[in-house]
């Protein structure tokens, strides 16, 4: 059965000095889907490995299915892990590979067949099994790598960065078959990556970490569309929010020059802040119309990036630059003077000295 987890106030320092995992508190709920984003070097892939086991706590607590796992080696927390590198027995075919663990554990031979096939037949590896490791290719070593934590039958996958080592196609193939794996077994998953598409698709909630703290942990819809940390809104979207320094001026953000008109709210809440950052989205960037809310704005291209599905202009104000996702055929030249329209209702403010959002 699948099992929540909870953290509280959990931190990781090395020789009692530097931390590097500041007090965090998390609940992942049986069954969920949550996901560990942010750059190389936050801490995502050493809580997880707090969670498993394989690294010390040095303070709060972990529970596993309402127990305290702390002083737990990582065979006794029931959960299984899948890593980045497969971690896979050159030497022996899939099937002992992925019956290794049961073996282990003394389980009786039946059952472990039944298991076994089971899970082959579920990853679509099971006409391989008498193949060995190297015969295959990235994207099926990975598929035995899962097959052999899912035939434990645990109370809590964990999966640190699995995709990373496969190519973009093979990639966004193995995101879609995790995600499948996810609605037919239910099963309580933490998965860490520093991929947000991969973020953002799997997780029924996400947790963005940066250096050590938790910045914002929801689901992938408040994520994108609320929040509450500058460095979420930089972090999240490809390209991500458009963000620059601002002033309050008379219910205005003056961006240089540039005064765009705020809704009164949050003018309101951004009044005592003497330092603010402006973020929209590149989709509230349009050039046309699109809502009673929009804010007309004179601006000029300065630089097209063709997507094929879409184009990515890159708009001159005044002394700012922004990008706007706009329609595969647009083409005005750069050089050209055109009307922007920004959804009013999507802006975002941040206070600049504490990087909240208002």
């Amino acid at each position: 059965m699948p099992a929540a987890v909870e953290l509280a106030q959990v931190v990781k320092s090395y020789d009692g000095k530097t931390t590097v995992i500041h007090g965090i508190d998390l609940d992942i709920r049986a069954g969920e889907f949550v996901v560990f984003v942010g750059p190389s070097g936050c801490g995502k892939s050493t809580l997880l490995r707090m969670i498993a086991g394989l690294e010390p706590i040095s303070g709060g607590e972990v529970r596993i299915d309402g127990q305290v796992v702390n002083e737990l080696p990582p065979r006794q927390r029931d959960i299984a892990m899948v890593f980045q590198d497969y971690a896979l027995y050159p030497h022996k075919t899939l099937y002992d590979n992925m019956a290794f663990g049961l073996r282990l554990r003394k389980t009786p031979e039946a059952e472990v067949q039944g298991r076994v096939m089971d899970a082959a037949r579920l990853l679509k590896i099971d006409h391989m099994l008498e193949r060995r490791p190297a015969a295959l290719s990235g994207g099926q070593r990975q598929r035995v790598a899962i097959g052999r934590a899912i035939v434990r039958q645990p109370k809590v996958f964990l999966f640190d960065e699995p995709l990373s080592n496969l190519d973009a196609q093979l990639r966004g193939e193995m995101r879609s078959e995790i995600k499948r794996l996810h609605q037919r077994l239910g099963a309580t998953i933490i998965y860490v990556t520093h991929d947000q598409v991969e973020a953002m698709t799997l997780a029924d909630r996400i947790a963005v970490l940066s250096a050590g703290h938790k910045m914002q942990y929801d689901t992938p819809e408040a994520i994108y569309n609320r929040p509450a940390a500058l460095f979420v809104a930089g972090f999240t979207g490809a390209p991500p929010m458009n963000l620059c320094e601002c002033v309050l001026y008379e219910g205005y953000a003056d961006l240089g020059g540039l005064r765009v008109p705020l809704p009164f709210e949050l003018a309101r809440r951004a009044g005592g802040c003497s330092r603010l950052t402006f973020g929209v989205r590149p989709e509230n960037l349009r050039l046309a119309r699109g809502g009673a809310a929009d804010i007309e704005l004179p601006a000029e291209v300065a630089l097209l990036e063709p997507l094929g599905a879409e184009t990515l202009v890159t708009l001159r104000l005044g002394q700012r630059e922004l990008v706007a996702r706009c329609p595969a055929w647009f083409r005005q030249a750069p050089g050209s003077a055109v009307t922007l329209y920004v959804a009013g209702d999507h802006l975002h403010l941040f206070d600049a000295a504490t990087g909240t959002a208002i």
